[in-house]
C-alpha cells in the first residue's frame, strides 16, 4: 500500500508540474515581444494544449489508483526559471527556462517509470508516453537555442 501511495504522490507532483508549465507558457506566449520571439510564442501556445492533456491523463490515473486529485489551494509554485522575463525581448532566457522545465519533467517521469517497473505497468506506460512528449519538446527548444548560441 505504501508503494501505491508513493506512486500517487509522484503522479501528483507531475500533475502540478504540468499545470505550472501551462500557466507559464500562456504568460510567456503572450508577454514576449519582437520578431525573433514569434516562433517561440507560437511553439509555447501550441504546447499549452499538450501540457493540459498531460495533466488530465495524470489526474485520471491518480483517481484510478485511489488518490484524490488536488485543487488549486494545494498548489505550490516552483518554476522560478520559467517566469516571463523582465525584458520582454529576452528570448534566450525563455528558451533556457523551457529546456529546464522539460528536463525537470523528464526526470520526474523517469523517476515514476523506475518506481513502477514490475509493479504498475499502466502507470509506467502512461509515463513513458508523457516522457516521449517532454523529450520531444526539449529537443525542439534545444534546436531554437542553437540559433542564439552560434
Amino acid at each position: 500500500m505504501a508503494k501505491r501511495e508513493e506512486v500517487v504522490r509522484q503522479l501528483t507532483n507531475a500533475f502540478w508540474m504540468e499545470f505550472e508549465t501551462v500557466v507559464n507558457y500562456v504568460s510567456i506566449s503572450i508577454d514576449l515581444d519582437g520578431v525573433r520571439a514569434e516562433e517561440i510564442k507560437k511553439a509555447l501556445a501550441a504546447d499549452v494544449t499538450v501540457e493540459i492533456s498531460h495533466a488530465q491523463f495524470l489526474a485520471k490515473r491518480i483517481k484510478e489508483l485511489g488518490g484524490r486529485v488536488p485543487g488549486s489551494m494545494e498548489f505550490k509554485p516552483s518554476q522560478k526559471y520559467l517566469q516571463p522575463p523582465e525584458t520582454t525581448t529576452d528570448v534566450v532566457s525563455v528558451i533556457e527556462g523551457v529546456i529546464k522545465a522539460e528536463e525537470c519533467a523528464v526526470a520526474q517521469y523517469n523517476k515514476i517509470i523506475k518506481m513502477c517497473d514490475g509493479i504498475d505497468y499502466v502507470t509506467q506506460d502512461l509515463c513513458i508516453r508523457l516522457l516521449a512528449d517532454e523529450e520531444g519538446h526539449r529537443t525542439e527548444f534545444m534546436g531554437y537555442l542553437k540559433e542564439y548560441k552560434r
